[in-house]
């Protein structure tokens, strides 16, 4: 798997991710095309990225990361994929992945869910994260940087 910046060519494969009703369960209603294209813009096309794109072995777009600045202490990581790859690891590598970037940036990491999200809390759990809290509905799962 490849993390990369987002491109305006990112629109199409992202819409497909992001109308998905299965996909958008745990996080929000499933977007529009005109919904996807603000979110690229305004998420993922902006000087600092929030969001990443990620591709498979043949540089297929199979979803994006979640990567930027939580706090000063921290960054929020997260992932939404493609249903047909979910079961996969692909999350725990990903995970894997996203702690490496902030801990050589000297940051915790952060994973924001909602309560009923019992995979992402496994996997916040199995990468070494703990419950610090709550805020707005979300667990608030934290792993701080190694010292």
């Amino acid at each position: 798997m490849t993390i990369r910046r987002m491109t305006a060519e990112d629109l199409e494969p992202l819409y497909m991710l992001l109308s998905d009703p299965e996909v958008m369960k745990s996080l929000e209603q499933p977007f529009t095309l005109k919904q996807t294209a603000s979110f690229l813009k305004t998420q993922g096309l902006i000087s600092i990225p929030r969001i990443l794109a990620v591709d498979d072995k043949n540089q297929s777009f199979m979803g994006y990361v979640i990567y930027h600045d939580y706090d000063n202490e921290s960054k929020e990581i997260g992932w939404v994929i493609k249903k047909e790859m979910w079961g996969q690891g692909i999350a725990g590598i990903l995970t894997k992945q996203l702690v490496a970037m902030a801990q050589s940036e000297g940051k915790d990491v952060v994973i924001e869910c909602v309560p009923e999200q019992m995979t992402t809390r496994a996997i916040a759990e199995k990468h070494g994260f703990q419950k610090a809290g709550e805020s707005d509905g979300l667990d608030i799962y934290r792993r701080e940087r190694a010292k």
